[in-house]
């Protein structure tokens, strides 16, 4: 049985880590009984389970399934296996954290900051990324996501943590900010979006209204699409906090609310290790910093 677990242990570890190499570096197991036992595996099972070639590896379908299947298990008997080897109970290990390029770094740096002061067993590792959606690679325990629609459908649970108010934008002396907009006139006006898909999403009674905006352009920075606005290039959707304190544009007065935005956490299987629990706990706990900024 401790045979057969430290197998399911050591395709979790190489899954992770990206290569057999890195995961013989974690496991301090040589990189030949690695592969021998994850050919062992595949035999076993009947099915290969991963797709490797000398640049990367990649999970097969059932690789994919056992993976998830094998996670929880993994991450409960290590989570076990801290408590009862470690009698103080610390909270250690690597925790990695992956959010969107801008989102309140100033605040988002400083609260990482003073966890790290408070937790000095906990190694953080922070990675942003820049698309509407970010990949969702193994090897990171939260994702911090950003969206107004339903999240892609994935293996990851999600937690809603906060939502933030939007609106539609444009430069201080256009007449668009004095007059009440319907959704339809606004296809009139150029806009600037941060993708060539965006769509907006305007909530009206319990259904929702999806415009597609007139693109002037395409700019992905938060910080560039205010500016463009401001010089008069276009009308921008941007979350409140972003604009609330910019006197050289005004928000357009639109008959229909525009869908607020959602910030969401993600992680891998619902069997969360301490130091994962601890940065939950502990960030929620700091949501009034990010509200308040």
């Amino acid at each position: 049985m401790i045979d057969a677990l430290n197998g399911y242990l050591y395709f979790v570890t190489i899954v992770e880590q990206g290569s057999i190499t890195k995961a013989s570096r974690a496991l301090s197991i040589p990189k030949s009984k690695l592969s021998r036992r994850l050919a062992q595996l595949e035999q076993q099972l009947g099915s290969q389970l991963l797709i490797r070639t000398t640049r990367k590896q990649q999970l097969t379908e059932s690789g994919l399934l056992l993976y998830q299947a094998c996670k929880p298990h993994v991450e409960a008997l290590n989570v076990m296996e801290s408590l009862v080897h470690d009698k103080q109970n610390k909270i250690k290990g690597k925790l990695s954290l992956l959010l969107p390029l801008e989102f309140f770094n100033k605040v988002i740096s400083a609260l990482i900051t003073e966890f790290a002061f408070k937790y000095p067993d906990i190694e953080i590792h922070c990675h942003h990324y820049s698309d509407a959606y970010p990949e969702f690679d193994h090897q990171y325990d939260l994702v911090f996501v950003l969206h107004e629609k339903a999240l892609p459908t994935s293996h990851w649970i999600g937690k809603t943590l906060l939502s933030f108010p939007q609106s539609i934008y444009a430069c201080e002396n256009s007449q668009l900010a004095d007059n009440n907009n319907t959704v339809e006139e606004l296809l009139i006006h150029k806009a600037i979006t941060a993708s060539e898909s965006e769509q907006w999403l305007f909530r009206h009674n319990n259904s929702v209204q999806v415009f597609t905006p007139n693109i002037a352009m395409v700019l992905t920075s938060n910080e560039m699409r205010l500016e463009a606005c401001q010089r008069g290039m276009g009308i921008v959707k941007l979350p409140d906090y972003i604009a609330k304190n910019n006197h050289k544009i005004k928000a357009i007065s639109v008959e229909h609310n525009v869908m607020a935005q959602q910030l969401t956490i993600l992680f891998q299987s619902r069997n969360i290790p301490a130091k994962t629990r601890t940065f939950i706990d502990y960030f929620q706990s700091k949501l009034g910093c990010l509200t308040n900024d």
